[in-house]
């Protein structure tokens, strides 16, 4: 920081001033603090007194340009917290059942026969947290009613392993950076769909890093950014 200083009188006519350089200002370091030899007179200074009161005009600027660091692109999660992530998948006090049906080409349905019969992936989900954290999420919950039962609502466009990884960051947890890498475009589908924008955007971060642009795919990620 350089500084400068100066005595007004009752006119505020300067009265002394530091010597500086041709801008007025001193261009010592920040460890020389203590003034100045010589700076004034006491007389001068007892003459300029304002009903008692010296007065005294500092003007500091910086000396060197201020690094700020930037926002980081990445928000962080607004649920990681402990309390928050134990109530994940806790079925004794959620209010939200939510259906995931195995979809074809799932690790656990390898043909539509078998997906037929297969039972739906259950989540147990709380409707307060939803409202916080994934708006869209919780409007498919529809409105409280005094009932004690669960509400249950079926997602049929996310599968399970995707739908996890979703619902578990909205409880405060991250996912897999392997998991984020492989699944990215199915993440941002769905977070996008759902309203779970933080995530959204770790996983735009995480797809541009991990994907070389080329002849074969511009195009393709052209229209998917579109």
């Amino acid at each position: 920081v350089m500084f400068g200083f100066s005595i007004k009188d009752l006119d505020a006519r300067e009265i002394a001033c530091t010597c500086g350089g041709n801008d007025g200002f001193d261009r010592h370091g920040p460890w020389c603090g203590w003034g100045e030899e010589d700076f004034a007179k006491r007389s001068t200074i007892l003459k300029s007194l304002v009903e008692g009161t010296l007065v005294i005009e500092v003007e500091m600027i910086l000396a060197y340009p201020s690094y700020t660091f930037p926002l980081p692109f990445i928000p962080d999660n607004p649920s990681a917290c402990n309390a928050i992530q134990k109530m994940f998948m806790d079925e004794k006090s959620a209010d939200v059942v939510f259906q995931i049906e195995h979809q074809k080409g799932d690790s656990n349905a390898k043909n539509e026969r078998k997906k037929a019969k297969t039972s739906p992936t259950t989540f147990h989900a709380h409707r307060l947290i939803l409202q916080r954290c994934a708006p869209q999420l919780a409007e498919l919950c529809g409105p409280i009613e005094n009932n004690s039962s669960p509400v249950s609502i079926s997602i049929p466009d996310v599968t399970p392993v995707i739908f996890h990884h979703i619902l578990n960051y909205i409880y405060g947890g991250e996912v897999p950076s392997k998991e984020l890498e492989a699944n990215a475009k199915e993440i941002i589908d769905a977070t996008d769909k759902y309203g779970v924008s933080n995530l959204k955007l770790t996983a735009e971060a995480c797809l541009v890093k991990s994907t070389t642009i080329d002849v074969g795919n511009l195009m393709d990620l052209l229209l998917y950014a579109d």
